[in-house]
């Protein structure tokens, strides 16, 4: 009896912090508890703060934005076979990020998002803090019409790629081996 108190009293404490947070705390410690490094910025301090966060050789697709871009960086967002060989980068925009389990969906587009987010070692993915979402019910909620009607597909990624098929855990088999989500706060107005 006296165990199931403590346990009890104990899950409550946790289910009370865990409600407290905000829904950009709780997608930083999801993210967190997934390997994926987080950077917050402004939209002002973006280009700086990417500067920081990207290794070079670097590849990308064009972001959806209107308030950040790539443009200006040295990322090469139309890279030839080689230079998606050689990439230790990518960097990529996220349609969502998904609080409850630190998921970012990174729709597929023309630009190569595929191509900057799968091959080289390191992902950096950009995502804006109007786009999270409590969970994956609010997700499809919202990428549902679109994808009911064929216009689009998408990758849910929680966490760098990781696989156990010979026995051990390793990262980096089938994705990169390293994540880093980059989140947009909304300006304050």
């Amino acid at each position: 009896m006296w165990w199931s108190m403590t346990r009890s009293k104990s899950l409550a404490s946790v289910t009370h912090d865990y409600a407290m947070q905000t829904q950009l705390e709780m997608f930083e410690t999801n993210l967190g508890s997934v390997r994926t490094a987080v950077t917050r910025t402004s939209p002002a301090a973006f280009q700086e703060t990417l500067a920081d966060v990207v290794d070079e050789p670097a590849i990308g697709a064009p972001l959806p934005f209107e308030e950040v871009s790539l443009e200006g960086l040295d990322i090469v967002l139309e890279p030839t076979p080689d230079q998606l060989r050689e990439a230790a980068c990518g960097v990529t925009a996220a349609a969502l990020g998904v609080a409850d389990y630190g998921t970012v969906v990174l729709e597929s587009t023309p630009d190569g998002t595929e191509l900057a987010g799968l091959f080289p070692d390191r992902h950096v993915i950009v995502v804006r803090e109007r786009d999270l979402v409590d969970d994956m019910a609010a997700a499809f909620e919202r990428l549902g019409e679109r994808f009911r009607t064929g216009d689009g597909d998408a990758v849910l990624a929680t966490g760098p790629s990781a696989t156990a098929d010979m026995g051990e855990l390793v990262y980096g088999v089938h994705g990169p081996r390293e994540t880093h989500a980059v989140i947009v706060e909304d300006d304050a107005e």
